[in-house]
């Protein structure tokens, strides 16, 4: 039995993560913690098991736990990890990991120094759309990918729970950007995927298109360049619609996702598949239990376990980049050198 305790109980903590915990057997969730007092009412509600924290530095000075799921907005993950790979648990973040990628490389140190698995929530490859689109590529169905083009519309960014002080994606300080921090990571490890390549080369644009108030960028182009295709990505809070859309482009075929509906022409010929909306909800409580599957996995020496700290490394650097781009004027930069050393061995695919 792995004792495992959540720090933060936003919306993702609670219609994401508690969900997928509840549903495993060999899990005990036994400590929670939030800043806010208020969600302690909540949280012993769907955890009766587990005792209620003040703090999550109390939490971890004095629970016994085998790992740590750290649900707290971007701006605290850095301090948290830290802490509780310093206490000798395991554990699991939301994305992003860091808000920053300077933050990253003495994190991924103390992971590997303390024997102790680090591992970030990358559930977009589970989604039902997304994991079918791969299992095409990987079965040769359109020959090898040579350009991808991926767009996800929203109106807003997502509810962050108690807004009473304003939503955390849009203040720079807690979340570290707008649109392009928010979904770029999730385009960022699922292309990679697709194209079986680590990337060389990003080039970007921010902007504020509609939400001129905010200060955070509420629009992303990226061009992302990879040694045999690119790929095109727009990411945006000032759509009319609520929509993912993407285009993967092979020697052989072409398959196409729109939000529900994923199409693979090749040979003259279309199949179609109707999936679950790609766009429908920001928790997805259904692709947990395979983000859950990786990590239990990784602890018990199963799975790779830097096989997601390198793809979350991939996502800080483009991000990175995205952003040094975009203040050139959209300049196509290189990715540092070295940063392809060590690259994921498909993690689509567990």
């Amino acid at each position: 039995m792995l004792r495992g305790a959540i720090i933060g109980l936003g919306n993702v903590a609670l219609h994401g993560h508690v969900p997928g915990w509840l549903d495993r057997p060999e899990v005990e969730i036994v400590a929670v913690t939030d800043a806010r007092s208020a969600q302690r009412e909540i949280g012993l509600e769907r955890l009766p098991g587990a005792r209620w924290y003040g703090s999550a530095e109390d939490l971890l000075a004095e629970a016994a736990v085998d790992f740590a799921d750290i649900c707290t907005p971007p701006s605290s993950h850095a301090a948290l990890v830290r802490a509780a790979l310093e206490r000798g648990c395991h554990v699991l973040c939301e994305k992003p990991l860091v808000r920053t990628l300077d933050e990253l490389p003495s994190l991924a140190a103390l992971a590997a120094s303390s024997g102790r698995v680090l591992h970030t929530v990358h559930n977009w490859h589970h989604a039902p759309i997304v994991r079918l689109a791969t299992d095409l590529i990987r079965a040769g169905e359109i020959g090898e990918p040579g350009r991808i083009v991926w767009q996800t519309l929203r109106t807003r960014p997502a509810a962050a729970g108690d807004e009473a002080t304003g939503n955390w994606r849009l203040d720079p300080a807690v979340a570290g950007g707008g649109v392009l921090s928010d979904h770029g990571w999730h385009v960022a490890y699922v292309i990679r995927s697709w194209m079986d390549a680590w990337p060389l080369a990003v080039s970007a644009r921010l902007e504020t298109r509609r939400h001129v108030g905010w200060g955070v960028e509420d629009t992303a182009a990226l061009s992302i360049v990879f040694p045999e295709g690119a790929a095109d990505v727009l990411l945006t809070w000032a759509a009319d619609e609520r929509r993912n859309r993407a285009i993967i482009e092979g020697r052989s075929g072409r398959i196409e996702l729109d939000d529900d509906v994923l199409t693979l022409a090749r040979n003259g010929s279309q199949r179609c598949w109707n999936c679950a909306p790609l766009s429908g909800g920001s928790h997805h409580p259904e692709w947990f239990g395979a983000v859950a599957d990786r990590f239990v996995s990784a602890i018990a020496g199963a799975a790779p376990a830097d096989d997601n700290l390198a793809e979350a490394t991939l996502c800080a650097t483009i991000e990175s980049v995205a952003r040094q781009s975009s203040v050139r004027g959209g300049e196509l930069l290189a990715l540092p050198a070295g940063s392809a050393a060590r690259q994921p061995a498909r993690p689509g695919c567990p």
